[in-house]
């Protein structure tokens, strides 16, 4: 995208809806490769909608509702340069179990419970961005965002398996449904695998003699027109069958009185769970291709992206993994590839519905194969390994999540992860002894600088995180251990504050007892940088004057110890 004109208009467009400001300054080079990628988007999202609607248990034609107008308000007001949103399998899951206890069969209740949710569902997330709840996507961190991309990766690539071969794999994890497959070898059905196997050879040989096209969209053409030639839909051979023609007509959800509480606590999950896939998707990608996006924003973008999905009278959408992978293997840079996709699947759905019943499952299990393979990102495992082992596992830890438990439930386990990765970093920082190195400025861990001057009854301490409730006891037990190492001679402890960018009440009391014991062996406490922030914070909170003494710089503190070694020196008889 070219830069955002810098004038009031574009500037509140940046705020208000941040795609469209992109969409307004976009750059016509990049329209081939959008071209390219909204077909190829369109070509498995139309399929995919329609067997997802049936997952959700909604007729076909309401999946690929949902597939146009949320596609196009994320495209207006979405940071991603290349998520595509939209049925989920994840999303649609957690819509028929929250839904199907409340329907009781009714199938008429059963779609406006679903407009309902979407709507609220819509209405928390933009709720959420308001009070910046945004920041929990901050959590993630990039071992985990890899791992998940490759366990979404294996996830689809091992559930086309059964579609490929025309049985049914319903074995979990990544080696059942292989175990399973190869176990039922005498089951597969061998017109659904010719078609899967012709639409792999047309997706690998496509890019060289027909460059221009997207190969999804000529792969599915070429399988869709050998099923319907050759009647092998009368054969065995699965397809997604007849699709009403028509666009959706607007409505605006109705939400029912005494369902209200169920509906609004369904849709607060389901705003949680959608968010956190949608930005472990989104943040994967900008990753991939050197972009940033803005967390809060893209909450919002969300939220507006269900309430359309409920005006079209559709169900709840997040971001799909699938086809952003298209988007990205396909060459898509910008959020056009969304509206083209959108429009593509609109045009379609008027004019060629007829068409759609022949498309084969194979040949879409195919494609979502090789879209699959270019989640896989094995040389970021091989640099995570190099670099750390702790990162290393981190990231088979979220991959593993994926693949044993779900997306829905590894989400809650990379989140967990994130967490336990948080509290390790700062519940037992590093903790570092200082000395001055010769002809380097500043002072330096003797760790690194064994040869690092120090000076006999002066202690220097670096504490390399905030002081606050769960590594408190952390900090004193590591103090008291330098303190005990330095031996009797020691007069000095000299802290540097410019690490601790922060103390609560447990770190204030644990400092307090620390004060006393450091009193107790006739050691002084000093703390170095910050002095001005410390005085203020204690006036702030009404403490009375104490003993510490403070300098602003860990130079200045050494430099009065010197001083006052000095003088006492000079004093003695």
């Amino acid at each position: 995208m070219g830069k955002t004109p810098r004038n009031p208009l574009s500037r509140w467009l940046g705020r208000i809806a941040p795609g469209l400001a992109a969409l307004l300054a976009y750059r016509p080079r990049d329209l081939p490769s959008d071209l390219v990628a909204g077909v190829s988007v369109a070509a498995v999202a139309l399929p995919v909608g329609v067997a997802y609607a049936q997952l959700a248990g909604f007729s076909p034609v309401v999946g690929l509702y949902a597939s146009i107008l949320p596609l196009l308000v994320y495209a207006l007001f979405g940071t991603s340069r290349q998520l595509i949103v939209g049925p989920d399998a994840a999303t649609c899951a957690l819509v028929a179990s929250a839904l199907a206890p409340l329907a009781a069969g009714d199938a008429g209740l059963y779609l406006s419970l679903s407009v309902a949710l979407a709507g609220l569902t819509g209405v928390f997330c933009i709720l959420a961005s308001f009070i910046r709840l945004g920041a929990l996507a901050d959590f993630l961190s990039k071992p985990i965002l890899v791992g998940f991309l490759n366990g979404v990766s294996l996830h689809i690539l091992t559930g086309q398996l059964g579609k490929l071969a025309g049985v049914s794999i319903d074995a979990p994890g990544v080696l059942g449904p292989l175990v399973q497959l190869l176990a039922q070898h005498a089951d597969y059905h061998w017109p659904t695998l010719m078609v899967g196997l012709i639409t792999f050879a047309v997706l690998l040989i496509s890019p060289r003699l027909l460059p221009r096209l997207p190969a999804a969209l000529v792969a599915l053409v070429v399988a869709t027109l050998v099923v319907a030639v050759l009647g092998l839909d009368q054969h065995g051979v699965a397809v997604v069958g007849a699709v009403p023609a028509g666009l959706p007509e607007l409505q605006l959800p109705h939400v029912p009185l005494h369902l209200f509480d169920e509906l609004a606590a369904s849709a607060a999950g389901l705003a949680l769970v959608s968010f956190s896939s949608m930005m472990l998707t989104a943040r994967s990608f900008a990753a991939k291709n050197h972009y940033d996006i803005d967390a809060d924003r893209e909450f919002a973008a969300l939220g507006a992206a269900n309430i359309a999905a409920a005006l079209t009278q559709s169900f709840a959408i997040s971001g799909a993994d699938s086809r952003t992978a298209m988007s990205d293997a396909a060459g898509g840079r910008t959020q056009l590839t969304g509206v083209i996709a959108a429009l593509s699947i609109g045009l379609v759905l008027v004019f060629l519905a007829e068409p759609l019943r022949f498309v084969p499952v194979a040949a879409l299990g195919a494609v979502l194969v090789i879209a699959s393979v270019s989640l896989l990102d094995l040389r970021a495992l091989v640099v995570l390994f190099r670099f750390s082992r702790i990162e290393f596992a981190f990231a088979m830890l979220a991959t593993t999540g994926v693949i044993w438990v779900g997306s829905i439930q590894a989400i809650l386990v990379v989140v967990i992860l994130s967490l336990i990765r948080f509290v390790k970093l700062y519940s037992r920082p590093r903790v570092d002894v200082l000395g001055k190195v010769e002809g380097i400025s500043g002072f330096h861990p003797l760790a690194n600088h064994p040869e690092a001057t120090t000076w006999p009854g002066l202690l220097l301490l670096r504490f390399n995180a905030p002081v606050v409730f769960f590594n408190a006891n952390y900090f004193k037990q590591q103090v008291e251990r330098a303190v005990a190492r330095a031996g009797e001679g020691l007069r000095w402890l000299v802290v540097d504050a410019i690490p601790i960018t922060q103390m609560d009440v447990t770190g204030h009391f644990v400092v307090e007892d620390l004060k006393t014991a450091l009193r107790q062996k006739g050691v002084q406490l000093v703390i170095a940088g910050r002095r001005q922030e410390i005085v203020e914070w204690r006036k702030t909170h009404a403490l009375a004057a104490d003993d510490t003494l403070y300098f602003p710089t860990m130079r200045k503190a050494v430099k009065a110890f010197l001083a006052r070694q000095a003088d006492t020196a000079a004093a003695a008889p």
